[in-house]
């Protein structure tokens, strides 16, 4: 068994932790207690839970993971400190046993506290994704070498054949930083059920960045391409999901720069020439989509912006307005070197602006954000209206009851190939 795809938010493993660690509280509070002992526990779980409370409020003031933590994480945070407060102060004058137990539940609870926030922000589904690692996928033995756009669109000449799989390949592959140098973490890589089979077809290609801080891990637009392809004969795009933050997990605000490297020329040229060579994919940029979510949003709709040649189709779900926009400041002395006027001139909306006539001509790009997420829905409008005065074909689509976590993701990249599979030629037009 592969335990890096082990689910962990939902199913068995999370249940058995939460039961285990309510079981582990009743069998910690019922005891005969002192009074120093009571006191020493009670006391413990009221430190806990403000040292909970403290550690997420140190996280928003000091901004390190560039937006506000969401509340449900001090909810858990505080919960699972004071649980293991209570846990280290019932030590006091505890049998061995219990002693023993103690530490096991400190464990649990910590455990218990990481799987409950992790599961309401979504975004890391398996033990792999959590820790950023994956198993390496085996490319098919025909895999490679683009091929040309095919005459007639593919949800009209394809047939799915028999004992083709139900669903597609996940895993990832070292690309190599070739051109650009950059010190990139392995990409994600999705193959759909049609590219598994004997003379698969040459498919569109999706370039996807996530997050951060985040991995360039692919599950979630895997289990979204999966559920797509089995309601169109095994059909859905190629997949890589690229680093553009690099293993030192920093905001490059997708810029090639002296302090952090050549992040952008990874992406649009290094991961571009490898999918070209090693992936069986249409070697026509108009079924080519750029993607990506937060500070991946940021950096698709910038690359799309910059080189209109390149890219032909934009999803951009929950993005930021522009790389670097979660710490301008920094980013425009460290990537830019000070230069205010460069790093203005990088915004997407100043590049659509400054846009020759007709430059987005045949572009189609799809905005998303969660509709419990007004910062992120304010930035979509603004860029979404920007590209669209640029010419290009625009969607906007608000995912409903989503906030900036796992929910605005997934739902975000299933609104995004609504729109845009019949435009890769992947199912019929709409009516």
């Amino acid at each position: 068994m592969d335990l890096t795809r082990l689910p962990i938010a939902d199913g068995a493993v999370p249940v058995t932790v939460f039961v285990l660690a309510v079981a582990l509280i009743v069998v910690l509070a019922v005891r005969r207690w002192t009074p120093r002992a009571l006191l020493w526990a009670v006391g413990g779980a009221i430190l806990g839970a403000v040292l909970g409370y403290g550690a997420y409020r140190v996280v928003n003031v000091t901004n390190v993971f560039g937006d506000a933590a969401p509340t449900f994480v001090w909810h858990w945070a505080a919960a699972a400190f004071a649980a293991s407060g209570f846990a280290l102060g019932g030590l006091v004058a505890a049998r061995a046993w219990r002693r023993v137990v103690s530490i096991v539940a400190v464990v649990v609870f910590l455990l218990a506290g990481v799987l409950g926030a992790n599961m309401r922000f979504g975004l890391n589904p398996t033990l792999g994704s959590l820790f950023g690692i994956t198993s390496t996928i085996d490319l098919p033995t025909d895999s490679g070498d683009a091929t040309g756009a095919p005459s007639t669109p593919l949800y009209e000449s394809w047939t799915s054949p028999a004992g083709m799989p139900a669903v597609g390949q996940r895993g990832s592959q070292t690309i190599p930083a070739t051109v650009s140098g950059f010190d990139a973490r392995p990409a994600g890589i999705y193959l759909p059920p049609a590219a598994l089979v004997k003379d698969a077809p040459a498919l569109p290609l999706v370039v996807m960045m996530m997050g951060h801080p985040g991995g360039p891990d692919g599950t979630v637009i895997s289990d979204v391409l999966d559920t797509f392809a089995a309601q169109h004969a095994g059909l859905a795009p190629i997949v890589v999901v690229a680093d553009q933050l690099g293993a030192a997990v920093n905001d490059t605000a997708c810029a090639d720069s002296d302090a952090y490297g050549k992040a952008r020329t990874y992406v649009t040229v290094d991961v571009v020439n490898w999918a070209m060579k090693n992936l069986h994919v249409i070697d026509d940029p108009a079924y080519w989509t750029i993607a990506g979510y937060s500070n991946g949003g940021g950096c698709a709709i910038t690359f799309g912006a910059q080189d209109p040649q390149l890219w032909k189709n934009i999803l951009d779900v929950s993005g930021e307005p522009f790389p670097g926009s979660e710490q301008p400041a920094n980013i425009t002395k460290v990537i830019y070197g000070g230069n205010g006027a460069a790093f203005e001139a990088s915004k997407p909306v100043n590049i659509l602006a400054a846009a020759a006539p007709g430059s987005y001509s045949g572009m189609t790009a799809v905005f998303t954000a969660g509709s419990a997420d007004p910062e992120y829905m304010a930035s979509a409008d603004t860029v979404a209206a920007a590209a669209r005065s640029a010419g290009m074909t625009v969607v906007r689509a608000d995912v409903p009851g989503a906030g900036h976590t796992g929910d605005a993701l997934s739902g975000g990249l299933s609104a995004g190939f609504t729109v845009l599979f019949p435009v890769l030629g992947l199912s019929a037009p709409a009516g």
